[in-house]
């Protein structure tokens, strides 16, 4: 029934959906075809990076830092036009972003969910209420230390970062019960 080849190189969490998870959805929502049940298409993840204004050098630390967190070298996003009031040049580096996909995608998610969120301060949970009725979850994250890749000493200013999770689902209670099959701490 599994398609996925048990060796070392395939992700931890890409087994676990196709032994545990996309089993449940099957049952729990009927699909006939293993292709119905909806699955991960990639992570997007982006920080901004409003204080390379002054400083060119903020965003090239903050590229850094998140090729560390996210395994993959991310693309330096920039100001489309001039903005006077907020001192903001055309073409200036202002954020960064990456897009993972395929193994990077499910070692991101296990590291995010296993590790940096239980080291979030006062953590409670995540809202449920992130969907944005495609199936697709947007979630914020204050503090790019919650990564064990990051060295706290070599941090030069606290970030944060936008985690945006694309599935193939197609409503948000299909999304929810995916990403509560990858053991997503929801709020109850």
């Amino acid at each position: 029934m599994t398609a996925i080849a048990k060796d070392k190189y395939t992700p931890r969490l890409q087994r676990h959906y196709s032994e545990v998870v996309l089993p449940e959805l099957m049952k729990k929502f009927g699909y006939t075809n293993r292709l119905q049940a909806p699955r991960l298409e990639k992570i997007v993840i982006n920080m901004g990076v409003g204080e390379a204004v002054n400083d060119s050098k903020k965003t090239k630390n903050a590229a850094d830092q998140l090729a560390m967190i996210a395994g993959q070298r991310p693309v330096i996003t920039k100001s489309r036009k001039a903005i006077a009031s907020f001192k903001l040049r055309g073409g200036l580096g202002i954020g960064c972003k990456v897009t993972l996909r395929r193994e990077k995608m499910y070692e991101f998610m296990d590291r995010l969910v296993n590790v940096a969120m239980p080291r979030i301060r006062d953590f409670r949970g995540i809202s449920a209420k992130s969907f944005d009725g495609s199936g697709n979850y947007a979630m914020g994250l204050k503090e790019q230390i919650v990564f064990p890749e990051i060295d706290f000493d070599k941090v030069d200013e606290i970030r944060g970062m936008d985690i945006v999770i694309c599935t193939t689902a197609e409503t948000d209670d299909e999304a929810l019960a995916l990403l509560r099959g990858f053991n997503m701490p929801f709020q109850s």
